[in-house]
Order: structure tokens, then C-alpha cells, then sequence
């Protein structure tokens, strides 16, 4: 198994590069000028042809990338065109709210996607299966962004609108409220575990609907299958069949579906950050984009790839420890 790791880590490598160039060239080939943005629409020419020079823009593309990946890959990450602050400090002072909100999605995610399926699982065909499989189409076919907008609609403005009680009311923007640097610790916890929810439930509902669908088809079969029934004839508790057997045996293609759900989990965040003003990466890579500040774009990419492509490998692992015939790279 280790050496199947190690060989998908090698294979990890050329598909961040290729990430990583397509990202280069898209954002250097679309419209508009960083230069122009940096130095406003007053700057005449001069002024301009010296930031591009200072900036590496007046040299060949191909020139450019091959510059700018030495210097990545040897630690230099470059300086923010947009905030002139290095761009590891940018990122530094985003990402901790990034993997707080992720890494809350994601467990949230996968518990309350496999005790839905779970549930389903045991009761086919009825209204509860029937209910529980319509919801969960529905949130899986929501973008998150859509499901976000709404619950802001409902829980932020409708709730203040309905005058519904004060903990229904959840702020929809930023990761503290105004003046919570003067409340007490808990205070502090309980602010931002409120700025939490609405971010955390616009992911977590997409991504357990998807997880529902897959832990329901796989212990349906899973529960016709002979060894449970073996497992039953021998007076086995019914909780320790499903646990025991059934469940475990479903986990493996839902542990394989991590692999599939990161990249959509990361593609979320980005439009779920902006919307709710979150402070993480997602929303500073689109302000980058935006200000065509290209060393924090090219960052961003590198990191949220590098996470992609860590999550896949820790999915294989994973895999082969629910289901030890599992042999990861075959």
C-alpha cells in the first residue's frame, strides 16, 4: 500500500503543474490590466511601462511562468499587487478561517449524510425514505450558492422581519459581530459559532445529500447480501448488524466519494466565503481575481490544489482501512 501512495503522490505532482498552468495562462490572457488597477486611471505611460517592468509583465509569457514557478517552488511566494503585503501573509491570515470552515462541513457533512442514509437504509419504501429521498435530491441539486442566498433571505433578513426569537436571527455577514473583541472568551465562542452556521449549513446540507444517496444504495445492498443474513441467523443484535456489517461495508464507496467531494467542497467555499463575507481564502482569491492580482490567484490555486490532491490520498488510505482487500493504486 505504501508504495501505491507513494506512487499517486508522484502522479500528484504533474496534475498540480497542470493546474497551476492553466491557471497562469487563463489569468494573463484574459482581460484587463493589473498595472492599470494598481496605479489608477490618472498614471500616464511611463509611470505604467515601469510598474510592468518592476512587475515582470513586459517579458514573454512562457518567461514569466517559468520565473515565477522557480521562485514559488524555492518559497518566494511574491508580493500582493493589490494589498502590497507578501502574499504569505496573506494567505496565512485566510486560511485558518478556511480549514475551520471546511473541516466543520465536512464532518457535519459525512456524519449527517450516512445517519440519513442510514436511516433510509432501514426503512425502504416508506414515507420516511420517500421524504428523506426527495429532500436530498433537491439539496443535491441546489448550487451552494443559491442554497446560501436563501437561507440569508430566511434566517438573517426574514428572521428579523418575522421578529422570530434572537437565536434564529444568525448574521449572515463576516466572521465576528462589531465590538466582539471586548466580550469575554466564551462570549467570543458563542459570537462566532453563530457567524458558523449559516456557512457551515449552506455546505454541510449539499454535501450530506450527496453522501445520503450513496450510504442508501450501498446498505440496501449491502442487507441482502448472505453474510448479513448469516450474521442474523446466528441471533446477532440488529444494531450490531448494521454497525458491524452492513454499515461498514456500505462505507467504502462513500470514503471513496471524499475524493470526488473535496473539489466540489472547495469550488463551494469560494462562492459561500464571498457571499457571506467569510474572511478565508475563497473570498480572497476572488478579490485577487478581481484586482488581477496575480501572485495571490497563482497562490491560492497552488494551496487549493495541493488540499484536493492531499484529500484524494488520504481517501485511498482510508479506504484501504475499512476494506483491508482494498489495494490503493490497483
Amino acid at each position: 500500500m505504501r508504495s501505491a501512495l507513494a506512487g499517486r503522490l508522484l502522479l500528484a505532482v504533474p496534475t498540480v503543474l497542470l493546474v497551476l498552468t492553466v491557471t497562469f495562462a487563463g489569468l494573463h490572457l484574459a482581460p484587463g490590466d493589473p498595472v492599470r488597477l494598481y496605479l489608477g486611471p490618472a498614471a500616464d505611460q511611463a509611470a505604467a511601462a515601469r510598474a510592468r517592468r518592476a512587475l515582470e509583465l513586459d517579458r514573454p509569457l512562457a518567461v514569466q511562468y517559468v520565473g515565477w514557478l522557480r521562485r514559488f517552488v524555492a518559497g518566494d511566494w511574491g508580493v500582493s499587487i493589490a494589498q502590497r503585503r507578501p502574499v504569505t501573509r496573506v494567505l496565512g491570515d485566510a486560511l485558518p478561517a478556511t480549514l475551520l470552515l471546511t473541516g466543520l462541513s465536512l464532518l457535519l457533512t459525512y456524519a449527517g449524510g450516512i445517519a440519513l442514509g442510514a436511516a433510509q437504509a432501514t426503512r425502504p419504501r416508506t414515507g420516511l425514505d420517500a421524504a428523506l429521498t426527495a429532500l436530498s435530491a433537491v439539496l443535491y441539486a441546489l448550487p451552494a450558492y443559491v442554497l446560501a442566498l436563501g437561507l440569508v433571505l430566511v434566517f438573517a433578513y426574514g428572521a428579523a422581519l418575522w421578529d422570530w426569537p434572537a437565536a434564529l436571527r444568525l448574521p449572515a455577514l463576516g466572521a465576528a459581530g462589531v465590538g466582539a473583541e471586548y466580550l469575554s472568551p466564551a462570549a467570543r465562542l458563542a459570537d462566532r459559532l453563530r457567524h458558523l452556521v449559516l456557512p457551515v449549513a449552506t455546505l454541510a446540507l449539499v454535501g450530506a445529500a450527496g453522501v445520503a444517496r450513496f450510504v442508501r444504495a450501498a446498505m440496501v445492498d449491502a442487507l441482502r447480501q448472505p453474510f448479513v443474513r448469516a450474521a442474523r441467523a446466528k441471533g446477532l443484535k440488529e444494531g450490531r448488524v448494521l454497525a458491524r456489517h452492513a454499515l461498514r461495508t456500505a462505507l467504502l464507496p462513500v470514503i471513496t466519494l471524499l475524493g470526488l467531494q473535496l473539489p466540489a467542497l472547495f469550488s463551494g467555499v469560494v462562492f459561500v466565503e464571498t457571499i457571506f463575507a467569510w474572511p478565508g481564502m475563497g473570498r480572497a482569491a476572488v478579490e485577487a481575481v478581481l484586482a488581477r492580482d496575480y501572485p495571490v490567484v497563482m497562490a491560492a490555486t497552488a494551496v487549493f490544489a495541493t488540499l484536493v490532491v492531499a484529500g484524494n490520498l488520504l481517501a485511498d488510505a482510508l479506504a484501504a482501512l475499512v476494506d483491508p482487500r482494498v489495494r490503493v493504486g490497483r
